[in-house]
């Protein structure tokens, strides 16, 4: 089967006169369906069709977001002020549609109090609960407490 470059189809033609006229015409015989039955080839100039193809795919390329994993790290005494700050930084962080990995290291005896620290995540995720929500709830991991908080899809 051979359609024509108009779209016209031309029916079931030998690849010999299939081939002879596309010479004709300076364009090309592309086959584009092998394993119909009869296979299904276009007349057509391949080169600009490759150019749009790949003109296609750079377009679908750019309009596609890789949401990437940004960090957050808090201390178990972390002061107001600084928490403003790196709340203000998560927020920036989840409104351009990545998540944010909340990190929370507890040095020497502060392992002795990791209920400051769940305090201190959960007021993390209060903070930011109007532009993400925890997806991966506190837990500990040797010294460190990590959560992890997706954007909210608009």
């Amino acid at each position: 089967m051979v359609d024509d470059t108009t779209g016209e189809q031309l029916g079931v033609l030998a690849l010999a006169e299939a081939v002879a006229r596309a010479e004709a015409k300076g364009l090309d015989l592309v086959l584009m369906a092998a394993k119909s039955n009869p296979p299904v080839c276009k007349i057509m100039d391949y080169g600009k069709y490759k150019y749009e193809q790949s003109k296609k795919a750079n377009l679908a390329k750019k309009r596609q977001h890789v949401m990437q994993v940004k960090e957050v790290k808090v201390g178990a005494n972390t002061d107001a002020h600084d928490m403003e700050v790196k709340m203000k930084a998560a927020k920036k962080f989840l409104s351009q549609g990545n998540k944010v990995k909340v990190s929370l290291r507890f040095r020497g005896r502060e392992m002795a109090h990791t209920s400051r620290g769940l305090d201190q995540m959960k007021f993390v995720a209060a903070q930011v609960e109007e532009f993400g929500k925890p997806e991966k709830m506190p837990n500990m991991e040797g010294r460190q407490m990590i959560m992890i908080i997706a954007p909210i899809k608009k």
